[in-house]
């Protein structure tokens, strides 16, 4: 693979820190951006080039891309998640979740793809989930949001290709990162996930490796991406099926 110039959102924790790692040591000019201070200061002792923002705010947005150069691909993997039934959801928490996990994305796409076009090269990477494909009881904002962010990729993949743009979306299923903790207080939805849980740098690896082969998606594991078509067909049945998994959520 020859060497690129990437962009990365959400560095400096789970799949984010995992893919920018990766990306630096396989000799890739990488901009990591981040909220953790620490972490991003860790990044630019590999070498990364950091960029300390909070993507909450369109400003920090500008800002940023401002500082970028031309890049041949974007990674944008800054999530957030709180699992609750929906009339137990602080408004705050609706709002970071409706904010990061779709409004960034879309925001930070319009501004990236304008050079990527005049150009006619480039790629974006989106980290989705299978939460997108799948809703659950205590994930039903979360998963609006993935399934939001699934209807975007959709259309923009068609949008971009008469540029050359490739547009990939990577839906893993629970990743074994400090986003669960952070996601649920249920403390037994680690345990209650079992041999489900991927690694962060499974996923990461994932990733990484669709900058060179640049597929329309990649669902992790690969039975999830069989589970969510069979869903599709027949939603009613594979609920009842499941039912024992679903009440575990």
């Amino acid at each position: 693979m020859r060497n690129k110039t990437i962009f990365v959102t959400g560095a400096t924790s789970g799949v984010g820190l995992k893919i920018t790692e990766l990306l630096v040591a396989q000799g890739h000019t990488v901009y990591a951006t981040g909220r953790n201070a620490v972490a991003l200061k860790a990044l630019e002792r590999l070498g990364a080039n950091v960029i300390q923002a909070d993507l909450s705010n369109l400003a920090a947005i500008d800002k940023v891309c401002a500082q970028l150069p031309l890049l041949d691909v974007a990674i944008l993997s800054a999530g957030v998640g709180k699992f609750e039934i929906a009339p137990a959801l602080s408004d705050q928490a609706i709002a970071q979740m409706l904010e990061l996990n779709i409004a960034v994305p879309i925001y930070l796409t319009k501004r990236l793809a304008a050079t990527m076009m005049q150009r006619q090269q480039g790629h974006f990477i989106f980290l989705g989930s299978q939460a997108g494909k799948v809703a659950t009881p205590k994930a039903s904002v979360y998963a609006a949001t993935k399934h939001a962010l699934v209807g975007f990729t959709n259309g923009l993949r068609m949008e971009l290709a008469p540029y050359h743009i490739h547009v990939t979306a990577i839906h893993p299923g629970p990743i074994d990162t400090p986003f669960l903790d952070k996601a649920s207080d249920d403390h037994g939805y680690r345990a209650s996930l079992g041999k489900l849980l991927l690694s962060a740098e499974e996923v990461a690896q994932a990733t990484v490796k669709t900058i060179e082969c640049p597929v329309r998606e990649v669902n992790l594991p690969k039975i999830m991406g069989l589970t969510s078509k069979l869903y599709a067909l027949a939603p009613a049945t594979i609920e009842f099926l499941g039912k024992s998994f679903f009440h575990k959520k």
